[in-house]
């Protein structure tokens, strides 16, 4: 039977490239966006799959959705958390709703989707949840304290839930990307591009289907041994 795997944020960039992964490994693949009509339904388009809008960050919402999903689709046995925002700004200037804005869509979601999702998947003993952090939530960044706040918090969460499931056959990891090659890098300036490469020892930046691979094995019965793992994938760019 066809494993059901829902991909937040997953019409676009990353999480396009992770859908697209997941269905190519034998997944039904959901995908979920907020805002993008006209990505989500080219989306739909390409690649067959299911894309349904909600706010991630409206734990009602994310009810609403995660009950209808699993009636047309399945039990959804894994959850990748991929959809995030940024609000940059130095913390000194910024207003409180950019802070809140960025913990609620990229922090806040991960417990809205995980507490919809991990009773099922505790009582089925099996699941697969992948958490999308960046190397900006391990390193910072300068002017993305909420940026960075939400995604250093999925690497705890991560930890944490992890030891709560491992025994139902659950795993629970994080992957941190660096600097991958998508619409948002494709508009920036050349030679911030550059200068951005220059800190990465192995001279480029990611691509998508890199992140979208390593999720899919994550994903798989190969990894059932990996749990609470962080996963940097940024070229060198930091190590820890």
């Amino acid at each position: 039977m066809t494993k059901t795997a829902l991909v937040t944020g997953g019409t676009r960039g990353i999480g396009h490239a992770i859908s697209l992964g997941l269905q190519q490994a034998g997944f039904s693949v959901v995908a979920t966006y907020h805002g993008n009509e006209d990505a989500a339904q080219k989306f739909r388009d390409e690649t067959g799959c299911a894309a349904v809008k909600f706010d991630v960050a409206d734990y009602a919402a994310c009810e609403q959705a995660v009950q209808q999903i699993e009636k047309d689709h399945g039990p959804i046995e894994v959850l990748v958390n991929n959809a995030g925002i940024t609000r940059d700004g130095m913390l000194h200037k910024m207003a409180k709703e950019s802070w809140h804005e960025v913990i609620e869509t990229n922090l806040t979601s991960c417990f809205n989707m995980c507490r919809l999702i991990v009773p099922g998947m505790r009582e089925r003993s099996y699941g697969r949840i992948i958490n999308i952090s960046s190397i900006n939530g391990q390193k910072g960044q300068f002017g993305q304290t909420n940026y960075s706040a939400a995604k250093a918090g999925m690497l705890g969460f991560t930890k944490a839930l992890a030891m709560e499931v491992a025994a139902k056959g659950v795993t629970v990891n994080a992957i941190c990307p660096g600097y991958i090659e998508t619409d948002m890098t494709a508009g920036m300036k050349q030679e911030v591009l550059d200068s951005i490469i220059r800190q990465i020892p192995v001279t480029r930046m990611g691509k998508p289907d890199e992140i979208a691979d390593l999720v899919c094995f994550l994903a798989s019965p190969k990894a059932a041994f990996i749990t609470g793992a962080t996963i940097a994938a940024n070229g060198g760019q930091y190590m820890v």
